[in-house]
């Protein structure tokens, strides 16, 4: 892991080109993204040296993805974000408003899956949506790993499940999976709304959107079983605290993290260069092993070491890839459903 870094951070400034014009004319780089162990990786592994190599002050600003779209509706025709971290439902959402620029030159050995229409956002991880669980607290109490969606409802679990709101694409995926299992899916999401208040909400400790907040609840012992993706429960794990991700039977889901750089007048070149760094091999293996995303170059060779829990090969093959174009233009209804039925 040391030889890791240090190759990492050789590999990073040299990746980096002199300060451009661009630099002189912008001397503050705005990148929204999100809090958490996320942005320890970003603050720790990328910012310094893109700082120093193009002479530019970035200043990352923390929040979920929905917060972040919301950020830039608001600052709509005066942007002050330049380059946008998100999940890949408000991702599509982002394109869609018109608020992501185009990126030229991004690697040629991209997954299809990473790609966005005209190249408007690109895919720089691969996350799988499932459950994590503590397993020092289930080996104490004699329990079995949890294998399917369906141990959510399990009633030995009252008061110790944790799950994020669906305006939060980990609660929205596990909506969306409960829902296929049970006859629907994007376009008939009703059986999900129905075992989500008669079967899972008995068990819900809390619907919990924070990253912070749901470690916070694990490591008092307050809960013991969550709705997660791979990378949250990736960096917790490296933490040393007794948890592991399960990819249920039925499937897990896809989330792309994604990122793209902001439209707007007199855009920075920098934005893109930011977007297109998180995309460099080296940053990639650091990712992986850092948060757990599964790279999305085709020519990458994972250490095995670092390939335990996330989707790559195989587990990769078998997600479940939701129907944003659906999801979308359901999204606004179904929270509201969701704070009326749910989480009242």
């Amino acid at each position: 892991m040391k030889t890791l870094r240090l190759l990492t951070a050789v590999s990073i400034a040299a990746l980096i080109a002199a300060p451009s014009v661009a630099s002189a004319q912008q001397k503050t780089l705005y990148v929204a993204g999100y809090g958490g162990s996320f942005e320890k990786t970003i603050r720790d592994e990328v910012i310094p040296a893109f700082e120093k190599e193009n002479g530019v002050k970035v200043e990352y600003v923390a929040g979920n993805s929905t917060d972040t779209l919301a950020k830039l509706q608001a600052q709509k025709g005066n942007q002050q974000i330049d380059v946008a971290i998100v999940d890949d439902g408000p991702m599509y959402q982002a394109i869609q408003l018109g608020f992501c620029g185009k990126l030229d030159g991004l690697p040629t050995d991209l997954y299809d899956t990473a790609r966005f229409k005209d190249d408007r956002a690109v895919a720089i991880g691969i996350v799988a949506t499932g459950l994590m669980y503590n397993t020092k607290m289930f080996k104490e109490k004699g329990w079995a790993p949890p294998t399917s969606w369906n141990d959510l409802k399990d009633t030995k679990y009252a008061k110790q499940l944790v799950i994020p709101p669906i305006n939060n694409t980990y609660g929205l995926e596990a909506l969306v999976m409960l829902s296929k299992m049970n006859g629907g899916g994007e376009t008939n999401v009703d059986s999900g709304f129905k075992i989500f208040k008669e079967q899972i909400n008995p068990n819900v400790l809390a619907y919990e959107p924070s990253p912070g907040k749901m470690t916070e609840l694990f490591q008092s012992g307050q809960a013991v079983i969550a709705v997660w993706g791979t990378g949250r429960v990736q960096s917790f794990a490296n933490t040393g605290f007794p948890v592991d991700f399960v990819y249920p039977k039925e499937g897990a889901a896809t989330l792309l993290t994604t990122a793209c750089p902001i439209n707007k007048p007199n855009a920075s070149p920098l934005a893109a260069s930011f977007v297109k760094m998180l995309l460099d091999p080296k940053i990639q293996l650091v990712m992986l092993k850092d948060y757990g995303y599964g790279p999305v170059l085709k020519s990458l060779v994972i250490p095995p070491e670092l390939g335990k829990m996330a989707p790559i090969g195989e587990r990769a093959a078998k997600l479940y890839n939701p129907d944003w174009t659906v999801i979308n233009e359901k999204r606004e209804e179904w929270t509201k459903r969701w704070n009326r039925e749910v989480e009242r």
